[in-house]
């Protein structure tokens, strides 16, 4: 796209180049603890229905994050009045996650006017890349029309409890992701190297968000127990690591540089990494929940619902996986759907064990499967990363 007389007016910049800037790192600050306040607020609520909060207000954060990596595939996040805004959208993030735990009762208004906020600074900075170019401005237009909508549904919903409260909440969530399926395709920027890398990067913050949890669950205290427990939690998430890392994040990133450029790329962007990633981040978050009980109640039986988090959220985090894979190249990962099947078979028996046990038995799952995938792909794996490496 050519730069704009109105762009470099304003002191902004196009993006140049594949790299993840400092400013984009720092960004990512925010949702760490937009993250670990949705881990929060079920830990906090261990019901089902507080899953499903949990996970609601997940979804909309998430949405609000997948916005800024497809604007910074246009932008230049660190160059002109982009930087100043990105502060200011840092701000209004923050307020977002700080109002977490009250999203469903007393600050859900709060919630809902700083989540405004943080997309409004999104579509404006994004109609500031678009002075010359009427196909990504008619598609900004587009998802501008949608987030309206949402943030007035979460207003809305700010007023009632219960069921009424949850629905308008899907529904905000539903049109906010349903925006961007509906417009036009062909109008949006992407850089596809950096977009991949933006979005390993934020895998890598969930992931850590189940290392905090387990420091957060043996609050302070360390026993035999509690040492082998938070051992276990380090190797399922360093396992969770691995199915992603080790082969998937390298073959779905040069898959989308290598994919024609234009409509073909910008939706299997959309569909794998804006769609798709979301249900490997809520897994991933529903591990730390588990993680958090199981660490502070090694000991002793899980309930139902933070069993379904500890072995249930691994199943989700594989499903992901799955889809993932069929998004690219149309075929099925049938182990790691079986295994998913496996962890969900498995929840009722996690809740007659200890959770020790429980967590023990799950991690050994995980690196069963990594061991068998890992001989499986032999010397192709092995010239995957070599090449990668180069």
């Amino acid at each position: 796209m050519a730069n704009g007389s109105e762009t470099r007016r304003l002191g902004a910049e196009m993006r140049e180049g594949e790299r993840v800037t400092p400013l984009e790192l720092f960004f990512d600050l925010v949702f760490v603890l937009a993250i670990t306040q949705c881990t929060a607020l079920m830990a906090h609520h261990p019901t089902w229905s507080g899953l499903v909060q949990g996970l609601l207000v997940l979804g909309m954060l998430w949405w609000a994050w997948v916005g800024y990596s497809w604007l910074t595939s246009v932008l230049n996040p660190e160059e002109g009045v982009v930087r100043l805004v990105m502060f200011g959208a840092m701000a209004a993030m923050l307020l977002v996650s700080l109002c977490v735990p009250e999203a469903f009762g007393e600050l859900g208004l709060v919630f809902a006017l700083a989540y405004g906020a943080v997309r409004v600074a999104h579509i404006g900075l994004f109609m500031l890349a678009s002075p010359e170019d009427d196909q990504l401005r008619h598609s900004v237009l587009g998802l501008a029309f949608s987030s309206a909508i949402a943030v007035a549904l979460l207003v809305a919903a700010s007023h009632f409890d219960g069921m009424a409260q949850g629905a308008l909440w899907a529904l905000a969530l539903f049109l906010e992701m349903a925006g961007a399926y509906v417009s036009n395709s062909s109008g949006w920027k992407l850089v596809p190297g950096h977009f991949a890398e933006r979005h390993n990067l934020i895998i890598i913050i969930a992931l850590g968000e189940s290392i905090v949890a387990i420091g957060v669950g043996a609050a302070g205290a360390l026993t035999l127990g509690v040492g082998a427990a938070a051992v276990l939690g380090v190797a399922l998430a360093a396992a969770m690591w691995w199915t992603y890392f080790d082969v998937v994040a390298i073959v779905a990133a040069r898959r989308l540089v290598e994919a024609e450029a234009g409509k073909v790329q910008n939706e299997m962007a959309r569909d794998s990494y804006s769609y798709l990633h979301l249900l490997m981040v809520s897994g991933t978050v529903l591990v730390a929940l588990g993680l958090k009980k199981t660490i502070g109640h090694f000991d002793e039986h899980l309930d139902l619902v933070p069993a379904f988090a500890l072995l249930g959220g691994v199943a989700v985090y594989l499903v992901g996986h799955v889809a993932f894979r069929f998004r690219h190249v149309r075929t099925i990962n049938r182990r790691r759907l079986g295994m998913a099947i496996v962890l969900l078979f498995l929840v009722p028996v996690a809740t007659e064990v200890p959770a020790v046990v429980a967590l023990a038995v799950v991690t050994a799952l995980i690196w069963a499967l990594i061991a068998y995938e890992t001989r499986l792909y032999g010397e192709a794996r092995v010239q995957l990363r070599r090449t990668q490496a180069a």
